[in-house]
């Protein structure tokens, strides 16, 4: 029996055959070799599934193309119910943030120039008054992220001496990373006190010496201790931080601006409680329950701010020009709470009434007509590390049928669909799902149920 990889077509063959040709007008030459090259080559590794006809020759060269003009990194669909889906992207950014990073995107701007002087400025300024007037801190600097953020504090205030910190706040805040390694890192030697479950006050007094830089608080994130617990209030930790000398930073890391209570969503501090209580910084993320860009805030007293400016490794965590556009746009928001939990996105999410959820998901139901779909009730989360137990009402919709074949198809289209499995049914929560979506919505679902 013949081989039949000996009959494969050549690459220029393929280049020229009449249902190939056309893509050269969708893709740069270079493009279209490649996928010819990977089509045979997929051909050549299975020659039982490989193409027949000139058409199937052109469809999986044309899918190739596809596949590699594709971007990485594009728009998915949260079905998930996690409102800050760290894998997703965390905050989904408002409008007015959007507007700001393409004003700012389309030409030039005075990132490190001060307009009013004629003379070279600082990007660390264009955000500084906003949160001194949000949070009541005297001072404010912007970094990449919350973990650059702690780095940079106690590489200032502690490099070379004791941070001390609880151990049951010596948490992994995702990825593997961990604030033992981080504080490391830093060049502060880490000082354990208390136990897993209980750290009291007097366990911070007893481990302070000449040797302590820094007293740390750190918010749990992903986990809550309940039971025989018990932990020192950042405000008792500012009194014994003040007594002995040495800076109180607190890392606060959700970055919640406004209080949620009135919505259920209780026990997490805000930015102005966690100045108000007295730390010398706070630092805490831009892209979690704040709503904005990925960004790592850094508030508090003007001196250690001040410090904390001057140190080298502040260029190496610098944010850029679209960060600070959308950071701006965003805090602006927070000048009218109201207007800050309708239009940040994050906060609209976790406010919106289970009413609302229940109309669409009819309305959609409608729109697919199939007795495979039920409107149910959900649970959904906050994510990124806040309010790690609370467990909001919702509606989803749940699809019977083949769940794993029905939830590939959801997440392999355009715009990919991320949902979740459930006792052998496609779950997909409204909640997380924007009122703008519900139409590709449908024709997902659609799709992925023929």
């Amino acid at each position: 029996m013949s081989d039949a990889r000996r009959a494969l077509p050549s690459v220029t063959a393929l280049l020229e055959s009449e249902g190939v040709r056309p893509l050269l007008k969708r893709a740069p030459r270079g493009v279209v070799v490649d996928a010819i090259r990977r089509a045979i080559e997929a051909a050549r590794s299975a020659p039982d599934s490989a193409p027949r006809t000139d058409h199937d020759w052109a469809h999986a060269v044309a899918s190739s193309v596809e596949q590699s003009l594709r971007p990485s990194l594009r728009r998915v669909i949260n079905g998930t119910g996690v409102v800050l889906h760290t894998n997703l992207g965390r905050a989904p950014l408002p409008k007015a943030a959007i507007d700001a990073i393409a004003r700012v995107a389309a030409g030039f701007s005075n990132l490190e120039f001060d307009i009013e002087r004629g003379e070279r400025g600082s990007r660390y300024s264009h955000c500084t008054a906003l949160l001194q007037e949000l949070t009541g801190a005297e001072d404010a600097l912007v970094v990449n992220n919350c973990a650059a953020a702690l780095v940079l504090v106690l590489n200032t205030l502690a490099d070379g001496r004791d941070a001390i910190v609880s151990r049951g706040e010596l948490i992994e805040i995702g990825g593997s990373f961990r604030i033992p390694e981080i504080m490391a890192k830093s060049g502060a030697r880490l000082v354990e006190v208390g136990t897993t479950n209980r750290t009291s006050i007097d366990d911070y007094r007893r481990a302070v010496g000449p040797d302590t830089g820094i007293v740390v608080k750190v918010h749990r994130s992903n986990f809550a201790l309940a039971g025989f617990v018990a932990e020192a209030t950042a405000s008792e930790l500012a009194a014994v931080a003040g007594e002995c000398g040495v800076p109180l930073l607190h890392d606060l890391g959700s970055g919640l601006m406004i209080s949620l209570d009135e919505f259920g969503l209780t026990g997490e501090p805000t930015a102005r409680d966690a100045i108000r209580a007295g730390a010398t910084v706070v630092t805490m993320s831009g892209d979690k329950l704040l709503g904005g860009p990925q960004a790592g805030l850094i508030l508090g007293k003007r001196d250690a701010l001040d410090r904390i400016r001057k140190n080298p490794l502040t260029r190496s965590y610098r944010v850029d020009k679209l960060t600070l556009a959308a950071l701006e746009a965003t805090l602006s928001l927070y000048r009218d709470p109201a207007k800050a939990l309708r239009d940040i996105p994050a906060l609209a999410q976790l406010t919106c009434d289970l009413a609302s959820l229940r109309d669409r998901a009819g309305q959609i139901r409608g729109e697919l007509n199939s007795p495979s779909i039920e409107i149910i009730e959900s649970e959904a989360s906050v994510g990124g590390g806040a309010f790690p137990t609370a467990r909001i009402p919702s509606i989803a919709l749940a699809i019977s049928g083949r769940a794993d074949a029905i939830e590939s198809r959801l997440r392999l289209g355009e715009p990919a669909v991320v949902a979740r499995v459930a006792d052998r049914r496609v779950i997909v929560d409204l909640r997380t799902v924007f009122p703008e979506e519900d139409g590709d919505l449908v024709a997902a679902l659609r799709a992925a149920m023929a």
